[in-house]
């Protein structure tokens, strides 16, 4: 799973699609990953790779932690 971001999005990318958001839903989306490896632990570490890259572009951006 890789990011990417410019001044008003940024792009979730697999290996086979993507998608871009507003900026501000980053801290939305990491919040929807994680609840959903919570919601659905059969899954695995299916969420983990899309967690791992949201929060690490919300760390170099410098963003609030607000969903643990």
């Amino acid at each position: 799973m890789q990011t990417s971001h410019d001044d008003t999005t940024f792009t979730l990318e697999g290996k086979a699609w993507s998608n871009a958001y507003p900026l501000e839903e980053l801290p939305k989306w990491l919040a929807f990953y994680r609840h959903q490896k919570e919601r659905f632990p059969k899954s695995g570490n299916t969420y983990d790779a899309d967690i791992a890259a949201l929060q690490e572009l919300a760390d170099k951006l410098g963003l609030p932690d607000i969903d643990q």
